[in-house]
């Protein structure tokens, strides 16, 4: 399993280290493996983190900021937002107070930044309205290999992560009997019921470093 970090390989690797088992995911386009693959990068974020840089403009008294401009976040990380060398200790006149806890959410509307409580106008004035952060992107593949975020040094860690999708789906569909797959990590053949083998794959996925 060679191939570059584009789509349209990575679904073709995936097919092949499932064998004969790869025949019972029959839609149309390869719709199963590309679900497959997707299905595996929540789990690739946390396993392998992708730190970005955003920014929002603060205004003072208000609480949410929309990270609709920010398509890739998936959770917040830390903040830069830099107090300056004027900047008051708390025993000192012209203190703002405590700085806001912030976080990140989703709801219905997209992902939000959650400041509590709400910056105040003395936070801004001392720090600025700029709020600079770090935060955990999403892993996307694209159809060329260059848009795909997973380094390629991981690939075989994102396979055997899909595998592990495929072999939970035909668990759902009741297929009890053996099946064989050569696991995308190792490449070391293994042979068992679907549901063992997602218990087995989704272990040394844990497991990898």
């Amino acid at each position: 399993m060679a191939g570059t970090m584009s789509l349209v390989d990575l679904v073709a690797d995936l097919k092949r280290s499932l064998h004969d088992s790869a025949a019972v995911f029959n839609a149309a386009l390869d719709a199963d493996f590309v679900r497959f693959l997707t299905q595996a990068l929540p789990d690739m974020g946390w396993k392998r983190a992708r730190t970005q840089l955003g920014q929002v403009t603060l205004v003072a008294g208000e609480a949410n900021y929309s990270l609709a401009e920010i398509p890739d976040f998936y959770n917040y990380k830390m903040h830069l937002w830099d107090k300056g060398a004027s900047y008051p200790n708390a025993w000192e006149p012209g203190y703002p107070g405590a700085l806001p806890r912030v976080s990140g959410y989703r709801d219905g509307a997209g992902d939000w930044l959650a400041f509590v409580p709400a910056p105040s106008a003395a936070h801004i004035t001392q720090r600025g309205s700029a709020f600079r952060f770090y935060y955990f992107g999403k892993h996307v593949i694209g159809a060329a290999a260059v848009d795909t975020t997973v380094h390629a040094v991981d690939r075989g860690l994102l396979l055997l992560r899909a595998q592990a999708e495929a072999m939970l789906e035909l668990t759902l569909r009741n297929v009890a009997k053996p099946v064989q797959l050569r696991d995308g990590l190792s490449g070391t053949p293994r042979n068992s019921t679907p549901a063992a083998l997602y218990q087995q794959l989704l272990q040394l996925f844990q497991e990898a470093r």
